[in-house]
């Protein structure tokens, strides 16, 4: 079944530059495309016509990488929950609709151009977290560290974070607690991320708080993120930087000098 559309797209030459809605029709549209594929047939037709593509970040469209992410009709990554834009069908959408289509709305997501913005800071939050202590040589037995099967289960619902900035965008305080958390969870409930523990939750959390708004329990990141991940690692990290600065403060009472 083919459809037709109105899209309402935000269009912006670079970061200096003022940005604009600009309208298209796009008359048959086969439902069983995903968004992109659509976007692909829209700026196949815009190249024809001598127009300027609009520029979106996609990669492997199949909900894995987490560079496709934009504002559809309000909500990061569309009506549906638990989905991303490269997984978001045509099929969902109603024959004559209107779609609005921007950019995340963040002071740290600067638009680049049109649809893309950057993300960069996510990944200095991630180059702040460092490394984990592992022995070299050759690969262990899987078997060779007990972990209990809750606790594997929470670290792997932990490491389905893609980054795609979802929680960002929906945030109305552009927080990035739920990705942040995410990244500590999955090493900091593992015995294999013990040793840095400490110092990977209070490297992270303070590059997220130069970079991001605070968290104040709105719940709009736990609704829209694509792999439904739970604001219940966000009281994880909570816990561990409050653990954190304590055991600091203990260090450091041990180490001034005696008062004679």
């Amino acid at each position: 079944m083919n459809i037709s559309l109105t899209l309402k797209v935000w269009r912006q030459k670079g970061a200096n530059d003022a940005g604009r809605f600009e309208t298209y029709a796009v008359p048959d549209i086969n439902d069983h495309m995903s968004f992109l594929e659509m976007l692909d047939v829209v700026n196949e037709r815009l190249v024809a016509e001598g127009q300027e593509p609009i520029a979106f970040d996609h990669d492997c469209r199949e909900g894995i990488c987490g560079s496709c992410g934009f504002v559809i009709d309000g909500r990061p990554h569309g009506p549906n929950p638990g989905t991303t834009v490269c997984q978001l069908h045509m099929r969902y959408f109603k024959d004559g609709q209107t779609v609005t289509i921007e950019p995340w709305r963040a002071r740290a997501f600067p638009v680049i151009k049109d649809l893309v913005v950057d993300r960069s800071p996510l990944d200095r939050i991630i180059e702040s977290g460092g490394f984990i202590t592992a022995t070299t040589g050759s690969a262990p037995d899987g078997n060779a560290i007990p972990i209990p099967k809750a606790t594997a289960d929470q670290a792997f619902d932990a490491a389905a974070c893609i980054g795609c900035g979802a929680c960002v965008a929906g945030c109305p305080n552009s927080a990035a607690q739920l990705f942040t958390s995410a990244k500590l969870a999955h090493l900091n409930l593992l015995p294999q991320g013990q040793a840095e523990r400490w110092s990977r939750v209070q490297s992270m959390v303070t590059t997220m708080e130069s970079f991001f708004g605070s968290c104040t329990n709105f719940r709009e990141c736990e609704a829209v993120c694509p792999k439904n991940i739970s604001i219940n690692f966000i009281a994880k990290m909570n816990r561990d930087f409050l653990k954190a600065q304590f055991k600091d403060s203990r260090a450091l009472t041990r180490e001034l000098p005696a008062v004679e």
